[in-house]
């Protein structure tokens, strides 16, 4: 999908180094840029480091972007693409032990829950990440860019440089593979899956920001 005419006055007011326009941007993608980046290295701080890298990169490249596809698209390849170089160099130089287990992200819930449904809550997307990140490398970028982020199946196969056919089979699998892991629990709640927001959100930009020169 071609980027929007309001996505392309942002890139070119970032390109004239307006301060604003690289926070709009940042704030923007932070949430589905570090779903994707955590799907892959199953690691919540070093998903962080990830879309920070993935943002100076973009930024120092944004001269390149012609809009022939979203800003969102082209800022996710990037995020993989740094992912997955993190993920080759980390199996080069590090022997996984066998009882190593991703992280759980703990996830903020409204206090104002009834005590009972906030527990319950709470074991189910434990669940839904646990399945998750249990699941194959080459099925769960694809689970969380199309069950949990939403994108379309036109939009996951541009993401991934694969075929819209590969996608479908990907996901069936994936979704039978997580349907097993909650016996049949996932439903709604994936919805809430994965939060990047509060502070996690305002740090994370404030890095970039930073790092691109700019001072509140």
């Amino acid at each position: 999908m071609p980027a929007a005419s309001g996505e392309m006055q942002l890139v070119s007011r970032a390109l004239a180094r307006e301060g604003g326009a690289f926070r709009t941007i940042i704030k923007t993608h932070n949430q589905r840029l570090y779903r994707i980046a955590r799907s892959v290295v199953r690691n919540d701080s070093e998903a962080e480091d990830i879309v920070q890298e993935a943002y100076v990169r973009a930024f120092a490249q944004l001269g390149d972007f012609r809009g022939e596809s979203s800003l969102a698209t082209w800022l996710s390849r990037i995020v993989i693409n740094e992912a997955l170089g993190r993920l080759r160099k980390r199996r080069r130089t590090v022997a996984m032990p066998q009882s190593l287990q991703a992280e759980i992200i703990k996830f903020p819930l409204n206090p104002s829950d009834d005590p009972e449904r906030t527990m319950a809550q709470r074991q189910i997307l434990e669940l839904v990440e646990r399945a998750t990140d249990r699941l194959p490398d080459v099925y769960r970028t694809v689970f969380v860019a199309r069950v949990i982020e939403g994108l379309s199946i036109d939009e996951t196969a541009a993401l991934l440089d694969v075929r819209p056919e590969t996608v479908k089979t990907r996901l069936h699998r994936a979704r039978a593979l997580v349907r097993k892991a909650l016996d049949d629990q996932i439903g709604p709640v994936l919805l809430d899956a994965f939060p990047f927001a509060g502070r996690r959100c305002e740090r994370l930009t404030a890095a970039v920001m930073q790092r691109l020169g700019f001072r509140d």
